[in-house]
């Protein structure tokens, strides 16, 4: 069964401070426009070919001419409800980085390598576990980018080499080989991006080309740990959560949180027209790439006040983040620094863990942020269909923001 966070298709989809107050909204929007109908219709078509399939859709809207929740196929769930963001995550550990930058505590085109300003350490440790390949040529600018060559634990199975022959998890899912063992194991850092240390796994040299790596942003975390002398997720509560009012958000990173704080959506897998309730997860196996709980309300709020320059980031260091990753190569592609962009919905990002897709833009140009999530994935052809599923969410966002009219 499929349990990844997985962002790395996404790509291709559309083809391309101060606590802020939070409102419910409205389901009607500017002169009376029933944005509800067209929720309610568009994810209806989506599900009219699936016997079986009850899962919901949920938007939070923010703009100028008023901010709105929407939702169907959902009980009374709220802007308020939890839900797992997945790969969004990744816009807080980026914009972690960049506040660090703009502090002058890191540079991002520092190697890895190099000594953190001001200590006498490095950005990681100089162990074994942190002895992957070309070490000594990645940068922090090309983790956040993918471009570091990082070969990621998260999403792919173990090859075979002179080094892995003869482990028990080669030719396996590590993670899945680890829970089968202890469902409530707590993954780590050092233990995930060692795996790629002692076995020398690595997509390609940095800089030379783009994969997308969930455990490139593991490196991220344990550099924000020890830039910051705080664990990941207390620095992301302090410097990111509290200061925006981002009260619904939470980082869960023990083996044994497998739960949701309540109140909650549960989250479905659907296939043979039968839908498996999968809401409880192991998140340690995703810190800082994709553990983060929260809500329509927050993310929303995270979006907009993220890209307006307003959580605590400068405009200028926003801008750094937005722009696309041409490197020099000619293979740059539409991911920035933790930021993705997609052409007449802006920039953001979009995250899937088993059971739960989620959409997070916020366009510059109609000041308009929205969140969208489903509570159920349809997995009878893989990355196939969740990749269809992803589609008929952004056709029916951007319908609904087209008849707002923006």
């Amino acid at each position: 069964m499929m349990r990844k966070t997985i962002f790395v298709f996404i790509l291709t989809i559309a083809l391309a401070g101060t606590p802020v107050m939070k409102s419910f909204g409205q389901e009607a929007g500017p002169n009376g426009l029933d944005l509800a109908g067209i929720l309610v219709s568009g994810w209806q078509a989506f599900k009219s070919d699936k016997p079986g399939f009850t899962g919901g859709l949920a938007m939070q809207v923010l703009s100028p001419r008023g901010d709105y929740f929407l939702s169907t196929g959902m009980g009374g769930v709220t802007n308020g409800h939890h839900f797992r963001i997945a790969s969004v995550t990744k816009t807080f550990t980026a914009a972690a980085i960049m506040l660090l930058h703009q502090q002058g505590a890191l540079d991002i085109d520092d190697k890895i390598t190099d000594n953190i300003p001001g200590k006498d350490i490095p950005y990681v440790p100089d162990t074994p576990e942190y002895a992957v390949p070309y070490k000594k040529d990645i940068t922090i600018r090309h983790l956040l980018m993918h471009r570091a060559g990082v070969f990621d634990i998260s999403n792919n199975i173990i090859p075979e080499n002179d080094l892995s022959r003869g482990e028990p998890y080669a030719g396996k899912d590590y993670l899945d080989y680890m829970m089968a063992i202890d469902k409530e194991h707590n993954f780590t850092f050092d233990e995930l991006v060692g795996i790629d240390a002692k076995n020398q796994l690595s997509f390609f040299k940095p800089g030379t080309s783009y994969h997308y790596s969930d455990t490139g942003y593991m490196v991220l975390g344990k550099i924000i740990e020890r830039v910051s002398g705080k664990a990941y997720d207390n620095f992301i509560e302090a410097e990111l959560l509290i200061p925006n009012g981002l009260l619904d958000t939470y980082i869960p990173y023990k083996g044994v949180e497998q739960t949701l704080p309540k109140p909650f959506v549960r989250g479905y897998v659907w296939a043979d027209g039968k839908a498996l309730d999968v809401t409880e997860s192991n998140m340690s196996a995703h810190t800082a790439e994709g553990d983060i709980i929260s809500s329509p309300g927050d993310l929303a709020d995270w979006c907009r006040r993220l890209f307006k320059g307003e959580a605590g980031l400068t405009k200028e260091t926003v801008e750094m983040m937005k722009k696309g990753m041409d490197m020099g190569d000619g293979k740059g592609t539409e991911y920035g620094l933790g930021t993705a962009y997609t052409p007449g919905i802006g920039y953001g990002h979009a995250g899937a863990h088993q059971g739960y897709l989620t959409l997070m833009y916020y366009n510059p140009d109609t000041d308009v942020a929205f969140v969208m999530f489903t509570n159920m994935w349809d997995v009878r052809s893989g990355l196939d269909t969740i990749k269809a599923e992803f589609q008929a969410m952004l056709d029916i966002a951007k319908k609904i923001i087209g008849k707002m009219g923006y």
